[in-house]
């Protein structure tokens, strides 16, 4: 599971000319997700991300995170981010996830997120969406399961 954060000052996203999500201040997340994805690891993600102290409290450190802050977010579902480009010129995307497997994690991630925050705005999957933003700062930051979770395990012995 891939999540690419931005943090926004303003972010939106529009299906056919019509809004479906907008936010102020807080994160613009594209979530990535592949097969072997499951609801353990979107909680992995979820708190690493809600935990991320990227926002600047009073002597401009970024010491704060974004329910210190009382931010808001936008959720989008991103095939894209398992592109594998390393052959040829047209990306593949076998590593993403099935979009039955995908939509139902699409879903538990936005469900678990609005259990927390009060504003949780959302893509439209599978849809054709243009997304807007202010990325404040500029601060992106990519949060990868494989890189999380997994090296952790691999170390582990029996």
């Amino acid at each position: 599971m891939r999540f690419l954060i931005q943090r926004v000052s303003e972010a939106k996203v529009t299906v056919d000319d019509e809004v479906i999500g907008e936010i102020g201040d807080g994160f613009c997340v594209l979530i990535g997700i592949a097969e072997t994805d499951t609801e353990e690891i979107a909680d992995v993600l979820i708190k690493k991300m809600t935990g991320l102290r990227i926002f600047q409290d009073e002597n401009d450190k970024t010491n704060l995170n974004i329910d210190t802050v009382g931010g808001n977010l936008l959720l989008i579902s991103q095939f894209t981010l398992y592109a594998d480009c390393r052959k040829g010129n047209r990306p593949s995307f076998v590593k993403a996830g099935s979009p039955e497997h995908a939509n139902r994690l699409y879903e538990y991630i936005i469900k678990r997120c609005s259990e927390h925050f009060p504003n949780v705005q959302r893509g439209s999957f599978g849809a054709y969406m243009k997304i807007s933003l202010v990325n404040d700062g500029p601060f992106t930051v990519m949060l990868d399961s494989d890189e999380l979770i997994k090296p952790k395990a691999a170390g582990k012995k029996n």
